[in-house]
């Protein structure tokens, strides 16, 4: 009886969480980072002022935990690397990861605060780096070391490998859609355009022995 009632409460205080951090995103869209109180962000997430401060006691540390959250919410588990082995099955389940990721509205979302307060509050560029894109880059940079290091890649700069997958992807899934409001591609071609990211992936990083029988599948 216990345990349920403890796993009822970490329920409640998720969904609470998952409240605030909405609310939060969508105040800050429309109203600013600078403009957004947090005991405003409490009443449009239905929850006392108390309840927000527990969890969150400044602005700062709420931005923090929606740049951590978004970055991790995505269809995989962005800590697990694909097995080493098979570059295209790496690099495919990979970028079709972070095309899920980054084409999420609320991924467009963050961007788009921080962009727009940047100039008076760069700290939230900062985080956005630091919290978001670095920790998911370095996994990406990570797999890439492992495939070299097992002799299945050619990669002796893997920290520029993964910037170029990684910014192939973002190029057609991420930058169209914060400037474009009708830019909506279907699961179809974006499994293409990941698919032609590892193609090229494939020419320029797979070993010389094996890049001839890779780009014929």
């Amino acid at each position: 009886m216990a345990a349920e009632f403890s796993a009822h409460h970490r329920r409640l205080a998720q969904q609470k969480r998952e409240a605030i951090t909405t609310a939060a995103t969508e105040l800050f869209l429309d109203r600013g980072y600078d403009g957004t109180s947090l005991a405003r962000i409490a009443e449009a997430a239905g929850v006392s002022k108390s309840t927000l401060f527990k969890q969150f006691p400044t602005k700062a540390a709420l931005f923090e935990a929606i740049v951590t959250e978004s970055w991790q919410r995505d269809t995989g588990n962005t800590a697990a690397r694909p097995e080493t082995g098979d570059l295209r099955a790496g690099l495919t389940t990979v970028g079709r990861r972070y095309a899920d990721l980054v084409g999420r509205p609320g991924m467009t979302a963050l961007f788009r605060i921080v962009i727009a307060e940047l100039p008076r509050f760069p700290e939230l560029g900062q985080m956005q780096f630091q919290f978001g894109k670095l920790p998911y880059f370095s996994s990406v940079q990570n797999y890439l070391e492992s495939e070299h290091e097992a002799g299945n890649a050619d990669v002796p700069d893997a920290a520029s490998a993964a910037n170029q997958f990684l910014g192939m992807i973002a190029n057609y899934v991420l930058w169209p859609r914060m400037l474009l409001t009708d830019w909506n591609p279907t699961a179809s071609d974006i499994h293409d355009a990941v698919e032609q990211a590892v193609q090229t992936m494939l020419a320029r990083y797979a070993p010389t022995r094996q890049r001839g029988s890779k780009l014929e599948r």
